[in-house]
C-alpha cells in the first residue's frame, strides 16, 4: 500500500484530502492526514475569536471521512527528505510515498527581545484561545496595544472594539499608515472608521523590545495591558530545519508543479510555499487544487497542465456589519457589500464549496 502523506489540515492540506477523495484517490493508495487537531480551524476568522465576538465551534471544519483516509493527530518534529520519513514527538514515525507539507506559519518577531514571551498569538486555535481569556479579561477601561497594522491588526482592533466598547485600543505599525499595502482610497477609508470608533492608530513605530507590559518605541515607554502579535509571519521551524533551497522569506523554492525540484514527490502547500504573491486561505486553495490536478496526473501517466492561479481579491471586516476590499487588480470597495461577500466567503469554506 502507497501513502500520500499530508501534513498540516489547513486551507491546503483539507482542499488535497477533499479533492483526492473526489477524484477516487487509487485503491492502493492510502491518503494520511496529519494535524494536532481533529478539525480544520478558519485561520482568516481567528480575529472574532480572539475578541470574543465567534465561538470557536462555528470557525471549525470537519475533516472528509472516507476508508481511504486515515487521520494521525500529533506533533511533527522533522522531516528527512533523504529516507522519506517524517519524525514525531511522540509516536512512531511515518514513512512516505508523496508528502504535502502544509505546516502553516508561526509568528515573525523579528528579533525583538521580549516580543515572543510577552505578547499574545492568533496563529493557531490554541494560541487564539489563550489570546481570548486574556484580553477579555482585562478590566474596564484597559489598554490593549496590537502590534502590526496590516489585515490582521485591523481586523482584531475593529472585532474587539465591537466586543469590548469600553477598551482602549490602539494599533503600533513600522510604516506611515495602517494597510499600506493597500491603495489609499481603501486606507483612508479604514482609518476614518478608526477614527469614529475612537482607535488609536500610530505609524512609525520601531520597536526595540517588549518587557512584562511596557513597549519600548526605542526611548520612548508605551504603557499596555495586553499587546497581540500581528507583525510578521514565517514558516513552520519545521520547514526552516529544511535543507532546501528558499526565498528571502524563508519559504520553500518549487518548481511549476509545487514540488520540491530535487524531491518532486514532495509537495509544499500554503504559508510554507514561495508563491508570487502573499499567502492566503484563497491561495492555499488554489494552490492544493492544483497539487491533487498534478498527482492525479502521474498516477494517469499524463503530463499536468497547469494554468495561472488567479486570486479573486483580498476581503477585510471592519465589526460585523462594514467591510472593505480590493477585487481584481485595484477594484476598491467599502460598507456593507465586502462584508455580505466575505460573510459568503466564509459560508462556502464551511460548505466545502471552494
Amino acid at each position: 500500500m502507497k501513502k500520500f502523506v499530508i501534513l498540516g489540515g489547513g486551507y491546503g492540506g483539507n482542499t488535497i484530502a477533499q479533492q483526492l477523495i473526489d477524484k477516487d484517490c487509487p485503491d492502493n493508495t492510502q491518503i494520511i492526514l496529519v494535524d494536532q487537531m481533529p478539525f480544520q480551524g478558519l485561520k482568516t476568522e481567528y480575529y472574532a475569536l480572539a475578541a470574543g465576538t465567534a465561538s470557536d465551534v462555528h470557525l471549525r471544519i470537519a475533516y472528509p471521512s472516507n476508508p481511504q483516509l486515515t487521520r494521525i493527530y500529533g506533533t511533527v518534529t522533522s522531516i528527512d527528505l533523504s529516507s522519506r520519513t517524517v519524525h514525531f514527538s511522540n509516536q512512531e514515525p511515518l514513512e512516505y510515498d508523496w508528502l504535502v507539507i502544509g505546516l502553516g506559519c508561526t509568528d515573525k518577531y523579528h528579533d525583538i527581545p521580549g516580543a515572543a514571551e510577552f505578547t499574545n498569538s492568533i496563529q493557531s486555535f490554541s494560541q487564539t484561545r489563550m489570546t481570548y481569556q486574556r484580553i477579555n479579561d482585562i478590566h474596564p477601561y484597559g489598554q490593549v496595544t496590537i502590534v502590526g497594522g496590516g489585515l490582521s491588526g485591523v481586523e482584531v482592533a475593529a472585532e474587539l472594539r465591537e466586543s469590548r466598547s469600553d477598551l482602549n485600543i490602539r494599533i503600533l505599525d513600522r510604516g506611515p499608515s495602517i494597510l499600506s499595502s493597500f491603495p489609499n482610497k481603501l486606507q483612508n477609508f479604514v482609518r476614518g472608521w478608526m477614527i469614529e470608533h475612537d482607535i488609536e492608530m500610530r505609524s512609525h513605530i520601531s520597536l526595540s523590545r517588549v518587557e512584562g507590559t511596557e513597549l519600548y518605541n526605542q526611548d520612548e515607554i508605551i504603557l499596555t495591558d495586553q499587546t497581540i502579535w500581528t507583525a510578521g509571519i514565517q514558516p513552520s521551524p519545521i520547514v526552516q530545519a529544511l535543507q532546501v533551497a528558499k526565498d528571502a522569506q524563508g519559504r520553500v523554492v518549487l518548481n511549476s508543479y509545487h514540488q520540491i525540484p530535487d524531491h518532486p514527490e514532495v509537495f509544499v502547500v500554503g504559508d510554507c510555499a514561495s508563491l508570487p504573491f502573499s499567502p492566503s486561505g484563497q491561495a492555499a486553495e488554489a494552490q492544493g487544487k492544483q497539487i491533487v490536478d498534478v498527482i492525479v496526473a502521474e498516477w494517469n501517466n499524463v503530463e499536468p497542465k497547469l494554468g495561472k492561479i488567479k486570486l479573486k481579491g483580498t476581503l477585510g471586516s471592519l465589526g460585523k456589519k462594514i467591510g472593505f476590499g480590493v477585487m481584481g487588480k485595484n477594484t476598491v470597495m467599502t460598507g456593507a457589500v465586502p462584508r455580505l461577500l466575505k460573510n459568503g466567503v466564509l459560508w462556502m469554506s464551511k460548505q466545502h464549496f471552494g
